[in-house]
């Protein structure tokens, strides 16, 4: 059983905890925000001590694994720092998406899990629900064949006026991750984008995208749309068929080329996923499994390394976006 701490305690690092404090695999053994009315909350709602300070709970409890689910800017400035101290102290660590917001910073974090050997995983959480699993078995399979195309999309309604890029930084990680987990790597960008009536932000933005493997990719999302309908679509298709994901978990379907007859996936009304916290559920348990077997940390589903690739093609987007040029991702 892993010991598990958990630094930010706003409503995700919260769910974190309640997750972990459920998971047979781990033992939550504190938590810690620099919010001290947040951090005891936290603790006498979970039964755990309650730290205001990341280096004093390492010193102190000496956990196996930190989540880190602190906020900051854009979703993702605070997280740097609280990583850095765990993988230090020897922790495995689970960062919220974004990784970092700043593509050195990212790198470096990347970097010092390596060298330490430690499992760094971010919460890339779409990726971690049956549907998706489905779907990459039935490419595995060849079901799929030669790649040409991939479609994928999200929307939801975030009023939040933060940075000019702040849809595209603090969404994306997400779809970018679902892209590249089909797709692999992305190589050339081309980011157009609008701001939608009392916006001060690019609140809705689209993405061509090449991948090195040479099929190609179009991204659509926004923080303009009412919650309430459906948010997020992928499709893949190759020579021999295509698959598309409906809603994450809730339908996902495989049309086979020359052949008539689908197959349909459909989340099970009964011992199916509920809603939206069942993936970081997923994620969570995911991440306590490998670490538990003592996979490689190069091996981790959902990596530091995915993270930061997401976030570097988010940047050639920002950079496409304000130079109308296609972006090669460095």
């Amino acid at each position: 059983m892993l010991r598990v701490c958990v630094i930010g305690m706003g409503p995700i690092g919260n769910r974190h905890a309640r997750i972990y404090k459920a998971d047979p695999l781990a033992e939550l053994v504190a938590v810690c925000d620099i919010n001290h009315q947040r951090a005891d909350e936290a603790a006498a709602a979970l039964g755990v001590p309650a730290f205001y300070d990341v280096q004093d709970m390492l010193d102190s409890v000496k956990p196996d694994l930190c989540s880190v689910a602190t906020g900051g800017y854009e979703y993702g400035s605070d997280h740097y720092l609280p990583t850095m101290q765990a993988l230090r102290a020897g922790c495995h660590v689970l960062v919220e998406k974004p990784i970092c917001n700043e593509i050195a910073k990212a790198e470096e974090m990347v970097a010092l899990a390596a060298e330490k050997r430690l499992c760094l995983g971010v919460d890339l959480n779409h990726r971690f629900t049956p549907a998706a699993r489905l779907a990459k078995r039935w490419q595995e399979e060849g079901r799929i064949g030669h790649l040409l195309f991939m479609n994928m999309s999200m929307w939801i309604m975030n009023p939040t006026e933060s940075s000019p890029y702040f849809q595209i930084k603090a969404l994306h990680p997400h779809t970018v991750d679902i892209m590249r987990y089909y797709c692999g790597d992305i190589e050339a960008v081309q980011c157009f984008a609008t701001k939608a009536p009392g916006r001060t932000i690019w609140s809705t933005a689209q993405f061509n995208m090449r991948f090195r493997n040479g099929a190609v990719g179009h991204l659509t999302g926004s923080y303009d749309i009412e919650r309430g309908h459906p948010m997020e679509r992928c499709e893949v298709a190759g020579t021999k068929g295509r698959f598309v994901i409906e809603d994450m978990f809730r339908e996902v379907t495989l049309y086979p080329a020359g052949n008539l007859e689908k197959t349909v996936y459909t989340n099970p009304i009964f011992g199916g996923m509920r809603d939206f916290e069942d993936t970081f559920i997923n994620r969570i348990h995911r991440f306590l499994e490998q670490v538990s077997a003592g996979v490689r940390p190069e091996e981790i589903d959902g990596s530091g390394a995915d993270g930061l690739a997401a976030q570097k093609v988010l940047a050639a987007a920002i950079e496409s976006l304000n130079s109308e040029t296609v972006v090669y991702v460095r």
